[in-house]
């Protein structure tokens, strides 16, 4: 990145949102922000606040997870409380699990949920019907695959795939170690963990073949598939590290691509565009870059912001792609519109 390379900085509308930022979604076109003490800020599209922007959705403790579909968002608590919240910003609860902290929560388009809480992993099927799956451990790791009401769930030495709406018996994928996030490829064909120990971890589901991705500095915690699903973007380096997914044997005997590198300054965040391959980089300083892949040129949406804990930890694009929105460990959070050719 160069002093003289494109900027987008004047495009971005930024405000305090006074704790650190958990996820960010659109909901009818609305960015949502969850913050850390259990709040839920409603951004107008236009990139102001309004005056009833905050939302409570877990009064009594903090938000650690959340998931949206785009209609919906759905936050889990260390008080044990699955929140629904609407682009009006209403709030429902969906479930409760009384003296446990809500690690994971997946969502499906068609109404459907889950969420890990303790050893066990549930599925509420969109008419309401909740299925409850032992864990041979606690789970931060949830993606329900896109074809069937299926789940994939990492944990402690491996993933487990899920039919909750059937009888058949739950399929281990086994690999030794501690299995955080986890990500399913559009066409369903691959699955993906990161790993405590500074790697990836990938099965072929037709075969169960599995798939190493290593050499990470830190553990990755951000995954994005490119639109046309054939790459993973992640972090945990310098850079954002590219696998590569489009032959059978996805990223086996191929090199990863590196783009957005900057010396000592780690990726936090990473957010395809939906629909060109363009991804956005967010890192720990708090600088925010747009890559084309294609061409590795480079795009500033936002600055260094210096300072403690202003690493970006969440970024995501609407569904035109027209709209960014982002929120920092400092409370910091903001939106980028793109110009209109």
């Amino acid at each position: 990145m160069t002093q003289n390379s494109p900027s987008l900085t004047d495009q971005v509308a930024e405000i305090k949102a006074e704790e650190a930022v958990v996820a960010a979604a659109f909901l009818s076109s609305i960015p949502f922000f969850v913050l850390a003490h259990g709040v839920t800020l409603r951004m107008r599209p236009d990139g102001a606040f309004e005056t009833d922007a905050r939302v409570a959705a877990h009064a009594d403790g903090a938000a650690l997870c959340a998931a949206s579909d785009g209609v919906r968002l759905i936050s889990g608590g260390d008080d044990g409380r699955i929140v629904e919240i609407s682009a009006t910003g209403e709030t429902r609860l969906v479930a409760e699990e009384a003296g446990h902290w809500i690690d994971a929560v997946a969502l499906r388009r068609d109404g459907a949920l889950a969420w890990t809480a303790g050893r066990n992993a549930r599925a509420r099927q969109a008419e309401g019907e909740i299925k409850t799956l032992p864990l041979p451990s606690t789970s931060r790791g949830l993606a329900f695959l896109p074809k069937g009401f299926r789940l994939a769930i990492a944990h402690y030495n491996g993933a487990t795939l899920w039919y909750p709406g059937a009888s058949a018996k739950p399929e281990t994928l086994e690999w030794k170690g501690a299995h955080l996030d986890a990500t399913v490829s559009p066409d369903g064909r691959f699955l993906v963990t990161s790993m405590q120990e500074n790697a990836l971890h990938g099965w072929r589901l037709s075969d169960r073949k599995n798939m190493r991705m290593s050499g990470y500095p830190t553990k990755t915690r951000s995954f994005s598939w490119s639109p046309d699903g054939k790459w993973l973007a992640t972090s945990g380096a310098d850079a954002c590290i590219l696998w590569p997914f489009e032959g059978k044997d996805g990223p086996m005997g191929a090199q990863p691509r590196e783009c957005g590198v900057r010396a000592g300054v780690g990726v936090t965040r990473v957010a395809f565009h939906p629909q060109a391959l363009v991804v956005a980089i967010g890192y720990e300083d708090g600088m925010i870059l747009l890559t084309r892949i294609t061409d590795a040129s480079e795009i500033l949406v936002r600055r260094p912001a210096g300072g403690e804990h202003a690493r970006i930890s969440a970024l995501i694009w609407d569904t035109q792609g027209q709209r960014l929105a982002f929120g920092a460990e400092n409370g910091m959070a903001g939106l980028l519109r793109l110009p209109q050719a």
